[in-house]
């Protein structure tokens, strides 16, 4: 497939590109696409150097399929016209995941919603992933009723600017801020904007695309974001309820059978997953913690762990692209 990976240059467009590359993905020619200050710049990628044009040049290139990690409005602007000429596109920006005309997949949850009819398919929130990686199996078992989750999210969300800052930070380098305030030895709770409700737009995000997922309206999610000081992934703290009782046997066991999830869970040994440790550069979602929670009926607490760029970006989006290719096949 000739493959367009729009946003070629940043966090989660390189991470792209690297996934793209060990999964041994087909690909006859690769299009970096970034923004008209980087054209005519190359990207070494499986020992070639490739020239970044600029989105239009690349819509007159006509390719197969096209990965998106340039922003919002990039992607309201450029994907349907990538569309137009017959390529699928996969976006990993917020602009069409609440679009009741588009799908919003992680393959291992609803990966059977996909056609190929499917131009625009939007990659869901990095945070949203994870999570409804844990919730999906224990759901078909015993119903989920509602979730609570409190998340701790990797600077690598916000991408090279927040990572510069922690870092200059920890030097004691004045430098560019990507946040209001601090953030080395300091937690944000605040990630995106807040809305009327005061609930922020990540936390939204979560609650509204896990019900799509899941395609279940009646699961009740409240969240609460928070950006923290570490690289390799985030971490969530999820409280969950179901509709009747669970059997610890039989969860372990739907959870270690779940593709995509590693359940890491010892306490004895002091084993529970890590970002620094287990999630970093792994495409898997790490389960820890595991506990009931005695305070309230059918209700277990769990600890969840995953790379943000990889399997909440751009291991997901190339997952989907291959779902796509084997529809084609």
């Amino acid at each position: 497939m000739r493959v367009a990976v729009v946003g070629a240059t940043g966090l989660v467009g390189t991470k792209m590109l690297q996934v793209l590359a060990e999964r041994n993905f087909p690909v006859s020619e690769l299009i970096p696409v970034a923004s008209e200050k980087s054209l005519g710049k190359t990207v070494q990628w499986q020992g070639k150097d490739w020239s970044v044009v600029t989105p239009a040049m690349a819509v007159e290139m006509k390719p197969d399929l096209a990965l998106f990690s340039a922003g919002g409005s990039t992607s309201l602007e450029w994907a349907p016209k990538f569309a137009a000429v017959d390529c699928t596109v996969i976006d990993n920006s917020s602009a069409w995941r609440m679009d009741p005309t588009k799908k919003l997949v992680v393959p291992e949850v609803n990966g059977h919603v996909l056609t190929l009819a499917d131009k625009i398919i939007a990659n869901p929130n990095c945070s949203t992933i994870q999570m409804v990686m844990f919730l999906k199996p224990l759901h078909d078992l015993y119903a989920i009723n509602r979730v609570v989750v409190s998340t701790y999210q990797s600077v690598t969300g916000t991408g090279k600017m927040a990572v510069d800052q922690l870092m200059n930070e920890r030097k004691g380098v004045q430098g560019e801020m990507a946040y209001r305030y601090p953030i080395d030895l300091n937690l944000i709770p605040q990630i995106d904007v807040f809305m009327e409700n005061g609930y922020t737009k990540e936390e939204m995000k979560m609650i509204l695309e896990t019900k799509k997922i899941m395609e279940d309206d009646e699961i009740q999610v409240t969240a609460t974001a928070v950006r923290v000081p570490v690289m390799g992934g985030h971490s969530e703290s999820i409280n969950v309820s179901f509709k009747k009782d669970f059997d610890w046997k039989e969860v372990r066991g739907a959870l270690t059978a779940f593709p995509g999830i590693e359940l890491f869970d010892n306490p004895e040994h002091f084993e529970y997953p890590m970002p620094l440790l287990q999630a970093a550069e792994s495409d898997a979602v790490w389960v820890g913690r595991l506990r009931r929670d005695d305070t309230m009926p059918h209700t277990m607490n769990a600890w969840v762990v995953s790379d943000n760029l990889r399997k909440g970006a751009a291991t997901n989006a190339v997952q989907i692209a291959e779902r796509i290719l084997e529809l084609k096949s």
